[in-house]
């Protein structure tokens, strides 16, 4: 099986799937962390907070993400 390497577009909106991946189907994500630690990360201020596009949609800016993982990069 080929793994299937997940890319972040440039801008628009990434739903929690295509950043933390899925597990039934065994799609990465981008991010190395889970869901729970994702909330906890938006909940403590040191990840972007997610924008509710309608009662059941919620999402993050790919600009906001990427400037995240930019960040990230830099410290270490």
């Amino acid at each position: 099986m080929q793994r299937q390497i997940i890319t972040l577009p440039q801008t628009g909106y990434v739903r929690l799937h295509l950043l933390v991946g899925e597990a039934k189907s065994g799609t990465p994500g981008v991010l190395p962390f889970s869901a729970s630690t994702l909330w906890r990360r938006v909940r403590a201020g040191t990840f972007p907070a997610p924008i509710k596009l309608s009662d059941r949609v919620t999402a993050w800016k790919a600009e906001d993400v990427r400037e995240w993982l930019d960040s990230q990069n830099h410290a270490a």
